[in-house]
């Protein structure tokens, strides 16, 4: 949600040196970069005149980093997920590698595990002669990371190998941002994934498995939200076939919603709030799209992958996605009724029947409410002789903790446990 400006510091004298060390191709193509991300980020202005000086570049930058704390979007995205603002921000300076030097040279997103279906598996994209703003993006079209094992192997497993020691010592799936730079690995960030629901539990139980977390901390990290997302009705075979496809792309985050398609974030937002289940079909997206982004019930865009900024926050936020559909789909679908599968990566037509299903359905729902039972405070049951359970929210679970109950009847057990260890776990926290 904060800016960033790469490829700081370039004037004539940096640029006619990069020319000499490499080629006057990669040395303007760099320095056109800085240009328009500089006008884009800091003066606001595309048109705008870029200092020469790189002490001044820098003092803009720093400002814009600074500002950026407070921008409509990181307010939002605050706000959403319960967060401070008094923290502020610190700003990093370092020095640039440039996956646009030459042909062994390139730029990717790896998430260590697959953050969609959490599946043991790589996941992420490979984009040769870029640089790291051009994958996030989604405006380039970037290719699977397998393709950096078919062009340079020895790179390809040097970055598996880094993603497993770094899963390990963080104990937690890995989101890395890396740059090749003439055939030589740079990792620029790594960072915990964000996940879908879906691959939120099934981490957690492969982790726990793996020995890397105990019971205690994989029920920490799956939170009851994600559970009552995996419990949302689906779509049956039948029903998703018999309605017209309007558009395929890459399934960028699972689940299926159906709405009104809306192109422009403000209309989304004021349909949102007059009561309109919103599908927000963008071009692409970016950071300041974030409002729209959270009021829509799913997100669909034209462009970008699978590692793109439109797919790494719908799994944040956990809104059903699809990117990559193709040009001109925002256009022709803006005011239908539409349906979207983020699983099968599919657009239909209609406001389609979903089924409803329990967690009785999934094996890795009926583990993790097994490891749940064995440490909820709170035992919740389908039926029987116990007092039934007013609220299945964290008010009504902390009011029959109160009241001294130790059984209670709910619609769904594993969340009404799942909240009273989250309740348990908050009360020992404070504690300490």
């Amino acid at each position: 949600m904060l800016d960033t400006v790469l490829d700081l510091g370039i004037d004539d004298a940096v640029e006619s040196a990069l020319a000499q060390l490499h080629t006057p191709e990669f040395a303007l193509d760099t320095r056109k970069r800085f240009c328009h991300m500089y006008r884009r980020i800091v003066l606001n202005d595309e048109h705008g005149d870029v200092p020469i000086d790189p002490f001044a570049q820098l003092g803009g930058a720093i400002g814009a980093v600074f500002a950026s704390w407070n921008s409509a979007r990181a307010i939002a995205y605050r706000k959403h997920h319960g967060l401070s603002n008094l923290g502020g921000t610190a700003v990093v300076v370092q020095a640039m590698v440039f996956g646009n030097m030459d042909a062994q040279s390139g730029t990717g997103v790896l998430f260590s595990r697959n953050p969609m279906t959490g599946a043991n598996e790589p996941f992420g994209e490979w984009l040769p002669r870029g640089q790291g703003e051009d994958v996030v993006s989604g405006s380039f079209d970037v290719e699977p990371v397998a393709a950096l094992r078919e062009e340079q192997p020895a790179v390809f497993e040097q970055l598996m190998d880094s993603a497993t020691k770094l899963e390990r010592i963080a104990t937690d799936v890995q989101d890395i941002e890396y740059t090749v730079e003439q055939g030589k690995l740079w990792l620029l960030q790594t960072r915990v994934a964000k996940r879908s629901a879906q691959a939120s539990v099934r981490l957690a139980l492969s982790l726990r498995d793996e020995g890397l977390i105990d019971d205690s901390e994989t029920l920490r990290r799956v939170r009851p939200a994600e559970i009552e997302t995996l419990l949302q009705p689906s779509l049956q075979p039948e029903t998703r076939l018999a309605a017209p496809l309007l558009a395929k792309g890459l399934p960028a985050c699972p689940g299926v919603v159906s709405g009104t398609a809306y192109s422009d974030v403000d209309d989304a937002i004021d349909a949102t709030d007059e009561g309109q289940d919103v599908i927000l079909v963008r071009v692409a997206t970016s950071p300041d799209d974030i409002h729209g982004m959270m009021a829509a019930r799913g997100i669909v865009t034209e462009v970008g992958g699978a590692t793109s900024h439109a797919a790494v926050v719908s799994r944040e936020l956990h809104r059903p996605a699809i990117v990559g559909c193709g040009a001109g789909l925002a256009e022709s679908l803006a005011g239908k009724q539409i349906t979207i599968d983020g699983t099968e990566g599919e657009v239909r037509e209609g406001i389609l029947q979903l089924t409803a299903w329990s967690e009785a359905d999934s094996t890795d729902l009926a583990k993790l409410s097994a490891i749940v039972a064995a440490h909820s405070p709170l035992r919740a049951h389908r039926d029987g002789d116990h007092s039934v359970l007013e609220h299945n929210t964290e008010a009504g679970v902390r009011a029959a903790l109160d009241a001294g109950l130790s059984d209670v009847i709910s619609e769904h057990p594993l969340i009404t446990m799942l909240i009273a260890v989250h309740l348990q776990h908050n009360a020992k926290a404070t504690e300490n």
